[in-house]
């Protein structure tokens, strides 16, 4: 099929849709760019979408192995999100590493596509993850600049107060749930001005735990999650490791699987 409009989406977890289960799809998950390719090709008959994202990339990794990719497919629409697996890691340069990315975007919006960036999550609300929120600070700073040089639109995560409901989120408390996904989707479908018919799911109510409630949740949390993403970073592994993008090579989206709504 000739495709005429091309929307590439480019990343790690995030973007590949982790948090929001599907099992009839390829990874096992949906996500918010699925959501926003069937949006964008309900109305659209020339439009196709490859998501080349995959869990646990690193910013350099995306970069090696999916910028060149992304450019191959002739987009006109490209999304990126790529660091946060870097900025939770014990030791990093944060100014070498952007201007890596701005590289990487500097390649993209050569193209003549649309770029879209996003910043970082503001996660002062997580005791494991707030720590982190010095960092972000400065990653999301950075990746401002950058967007302002190449004329790309920016999704500002950081200020997208609604994610502050653990209902957002999934159980491992690192990725976006359904409704997490869903909501970023008619974030992304506002910046790019497009009408759309996302809503959210259904969120399901995450109870407010006190004493040894809490100690006993935050005890199966890490044996659940947090302890083997440790193990995974310790070891030099990744949750990636034996997994292939999503979408390679442009496609449309099956019309059985557009809801046009959740």
């Amino acid at each position: 099929m000739d495709f005429t409009s091309r929307f590439v989406a480019l990343g790690d977890s995030f973007t590949e849709g982790v948090g929001d289960d599907d099992p009839t799809r390829p990874n096992g998950v949906r996500g918010w760019a699925d959501r926003v390719a069937e949006q964008l090709g309900e109305a659209d008959p020339g439009f196709g979408y490859a998501n080349l994202a995959i869990r646990g990339r690193k910013l350099r990794q995306i970069l090696a192995e999916q910028v060149d990719a992304a450019v191959d497919l002739k987009p006109t629409l490209v999304s990126i999100y790529a660091g946060a697996n870097d900025i939770l890691r014990p030791r990093i340069d944060i100014d070498d590493l952007l201007a890596e990315y701005d590289d990487g975007i500097r390649k993209l919006a050569a193209t003549g596509a649309t770029v879209v960036m996003f910043t970082g999550f503001d996660a002062r609300g997580s005791k494991v993850f707030g720590t982190m929120r010095g960092r972000t600070a400065i990653y999301n700073e950075l990746v401002r600049g950058i967007a302002g040089d190449h004329g790309a639109l920016l999704v500002d995560y950081w200020r997208f107060s609604e994610y502050y409901d653990w209902g957002m989120w999934a159980r491992d408390r690192m990725h976006m749930s359904a409704a997490g996904h869903a909501n970023m989707a008619k974030r992304v479908m506002e910046v790019l001005k497009y009408d759309h018919s996302i809503d959210i799911p259904p969120m399901t109510p995450v109870p407010e735990l006190r004493g040894a409630e809490a100690l006993r949740a935050n005890a199966q949390w890490f044996r659940e999650y947090a302890g083997p993403w440790v193990v995974r970073r310790v070891t030099g592994k990744s949750s990636g490791d034996n997994l292939s993008a999503k979408y390679p090579q442009l496609t449309r989206l099956e019309p059985d699987r557009v809801s046009g709504s959740s």
